[in-house]
C-alpha cells in the first residue's frame, strides 16, 4: 500500500478493517447521494462534500474550509474512529477524494488513503456494490478533529511561498478560459501543473519517480516550500497529495482563485508565464 493510496487488490483484503466514505461529487454530473443509493462499495458510508466538506461559500471562496464541528459530527456520523483506517473514494479521478483525504489528515487523522482508481477502478475489478441509502451505525464514530496537522497559507501568505503551484487545467491558468469564477488567469508567480498530470492513462496516480520529475520541472522539489490553490481549494488537494506520494511537503491554499479574485485589488495574471 503505497502512503496516501490503497489499491483495489488491497482494499479487497482489508475491507472489513476500514472505514470507508463515498465522496462522489463532480460539478454538473448526476447527485452524489443519487449515484451512491444506485450502488457503492459495501459498507461505505456517503459524505456530501458541499454540505459536510465545505463551509458556506462566500468571501472565503467557493469551497471554504467546513467549521470543525461540522466536519467532526459528519466524520462521526460516517462511523470514523481515530483508530481506525480511512478510505476515501470517488468517480471524480479522486479529486472529491483528495479533500476528504486532506480534510481528515488536516484535522489530525494519521492512517487515511484514497482509493486508486476509485469507484470506476472498483467495478471493472468486479468489485461487489451495496445499494441503497444505507444503515444507520450501531457505533458512531469517535473522531475528534483538531486542525492543523498540514500546513497551510491563506491569501496574504500565498506569494511568501517559495513555490506557487496552480492545479486548474492550463487554459484557466493562462487566462484563455473561465467557466466558474468570474475573473480569468492566475495569481502572478504561479506555476501551472494540472490535476491531469497526476494521472496515468488508467486514471490512477503515477508512479512516485514520474511524479517527483514533474513537479522538479517547476521547482516543486523536496526541501523546498510549495503552496497549492486551484479554483475554489477541492481540486487543488488532488496535487498535495501528489507531492506527498512524490515525497514533497506542500501547503494547501483553501480559498484559492475564488477567494483571490474576491478582491478585484489583488493582482492577476494572464499569460503564460507571470
Amino acid at each position: 500500500m503505497r502512503s496516501g493510496l490503497i489499491s483495489v487488490d488491497e482494499l479487497r483484503t482489508r475491507l472489513g478493517e476500514m472505514s470507508l466514505l463515498d465522496v462522489r461529487y463532480r460539478t454538473g454530473a448526476p447527485a452524489g447521494p443519487e449515484e451512491y443509493a444506485v450502488g457503492h462499495i459495501p459498507g461505505a458510508a456517503y459524505v456530501d462534500l458541499d454540505a459536510e466538506l465545505a463551509g458556506e461559500p462566500g468571501e472565503r471562496g467557493r469551497h471554504p474550509l467546513p467549521e470543525v464541528a461540522v466536519f467532526e459530527a459528519a466524520m462521526r456520523r460516517a462511523g470514523v474512529r481515530a483508530d481506525r483506517p480511512v478510505v476515501v473514494y470517488d468517480d471524480w479521478s479522486g479529486h472529491a477524494a483528495a479533500r476528504c483525504w486532506w480534510l481528515l489528515r488536516y484535522h489530525g487523522h494519521t492512517d487515511v488513503r484514497v482509493l486508486d482508481g476509485g469507484w470506476t477502478a472498483w467495478r471493472e475489478a468486479g468489485g461487489a456494490a451495496e445499494t441503497g441509502v444505507g444503515a444507520a451505525r450501531d457505533e458512531p464514530g469517535d473522531f475528534t478533529a483538531v486542525p492543523g496537522a498540514l500546513p497551510v497559507v491563506d491569501v496574504r501568505t500565498l506569494q511568501d511561498a517559495g513555490v506557487v503551484v496552480d492545479a486548474r487545467a492550463a487554459e484557466r491558468y493562462r487566462g484563455e478560459a473561465e467557466p466558474i469564477d468570474p475573473v480569468a488567469g492566475h495569481v502572478p508567480g504561479a506555476v501551472n501543473v494540472p490535476t491531469s498530470r497526476n494521472l496515468d492513462e488508467s486514471g490512477r496516480f503515477r508512479d512516485p519517480e514520474s511524479l517527483a520529475a514533474t513537479y522538479a520541472e517547476v521547482g516543486a522539489v523536496a526541501g523546498t516550500d510549495v503552496a497549492v490553490y486551484c479554483g475554489s481549494g477541492v481540486t487543488a488537494a488532488h496535487d498535495v497529495l501528489a507531492l506527498e506520494l512524490a515525497g514533497v511537503s506542500a501547503a494547501l491554499y483553501p480559498g484559492s482563485w475564488s477567494e483571490w479574485v474576491a478582491d478585484p485589488s489583488r493582482p492577476v495574471a494572464t499569460s503564460a508565464r507571470p
